[in-house]
C-alpha cells in the first residue's frame, strides 16, 4: 500500500502542484527540486514546473483506492495557496468526504487561508488538519489552526526544524512531527531543540513523531540522512495520533 517514502503517511495525492516560498523552511524546498526534475523528464503534469497549477483530472484519484490508507494531500504544493480557488478546494473536499475509508492529511503554511476556508464550511471527519511551524515567527500558524472547529486530528509539522521554538502550548494539537533538513544546502538541527519539543509533547500527552536528523546528525556531523538515522538518544519515537 505504501507508495511514498514519507514515513508518516502511506500515499500522496496531488490535485495541485507548484507553490511559492512562504517562510524560512521553504528555502530549500524538496518539492521544487523534484518538480523541476519531473519537468525535465517530460512529465506532462509538471509542464509548468513549480508554478501553482490545479489538476482537475486528478480530483477523483482516491476513489480508485478501495483499501483505506493515510493520504498526504498536495505533497508537491499547498492546497491553501492563494492561487487555488475555493471552488476547486470544494471539489477536493467532496472527494475526501465521499471516500471515508481514507484519512487525509492536509498540511499548509497558509494557516490563515485554511481557517478562512473552513470558517463557513465543515471539516470532513476524515480530514486531518496540519500546519508547518519551523521557526518562532511561524508559531502563529498553530494559533490559527486552533481556531478551526474540527472533530478530527490537528497536527504540526516542525520540519525542517530551524531553531528552538521555546515554550509550546499543544492544547488542541494531537500530533507533532519533527525532522531535520536534508540536501546539500541543509541547515543543522540542534538536538536540544528536538529534546525540548519531545519533552513538552510527553508532558502534554501529544503524540510525537521524529522523522529524521537529516543531513546533519545528532553529533553535528554532515553525512547522508540515512547514516544519521532517526533515533533520539538511541530511541525510535514515531508515535501516531489516536484517530477521532
Amino acid at each position: 500500500m505504501r507508495t511514498t517514502k514519507i514515513e508518516w503517511t502511506e500515499r500522496t495525492w496531488n490535485p495541485v502542484t507548484g507553490c511559492t516560498k512562504q517562510s524560512a523552511g521553504c528555502a530549500h524546498c524538496y518539492a521544487e527540486t523534484m518538480a523541476r526534475r519531473l519537468k525535465a523528464m517530460g512529465m506532462a503534469k509538471y509542464a509548468n514546473g513549480f508554478l501553482p497549477t490545479i489538476h482537475p483530472e486528478a480530483i477523483n484519484e482516491p476513489r480508485k483506492w478501495s483499501k483505506g490508507c493515510r493520504i498526504f494531500v498536495c505533497s508537491m504544493s499547498d492546497l491553501f495557496h492563494p492561487d487555488v480557488p475555493f471552488d476547486f478546494i470544494d471539489q477536493v473536499m467532496t472527494t475526501i468526504r465521499e471516500t471515508p475509508q481514507h484519512r487525509y492529511q492536509l498540511l499548509t503554511k497558509r494557516a490563515e487561508r485554511m481557517a478562512e476556508y473552513f470558517s463557513n464550511r465543515p471539516v470532513p471527519s476524515n480530514a486531518w488538519l496540519g500546519v508547518t511551524v519551523e521557526c518562532i515567527n511561524t508559531k502563529a500558524r498553530m494559533e490559527a489552526l486552533k481556531t478551526i472547529r474540527c472533530q478530527s486530528v490537528k497536527f504540526l509539522s516542525c520540519e525542517p526544524l530551524l531553531e528552538d521554538l521555546g515554550e509550546m502550548d499543544f492544547s488542541g494539537i494531537d500530533w507533532v512531527i519533527v525532522g531535520g533538513e536534508s540536501g546539500p544546502l541543509a541547515r543543522p538541527m540542534d538536538p536540544n531543540w528536538v529534546r525540548k519539543l519531545y519533552a513538552q509533547a510527553q508532558e502534554q500527552q501529544t503524540a510525537f513523531f521524529f522523522k529524521q536528523w537529516g543531513t546533519y546528525g545528532a553529533d553535528g556531523v554532515k553525512r547522508s540522512k540515512h547514516a544519521n538515522g532517526k533515533l533520539i538518544d538511541g530511541q525510535l519515537v514515531q508515535q501516531m495520533p489516536c484517530d477521532k
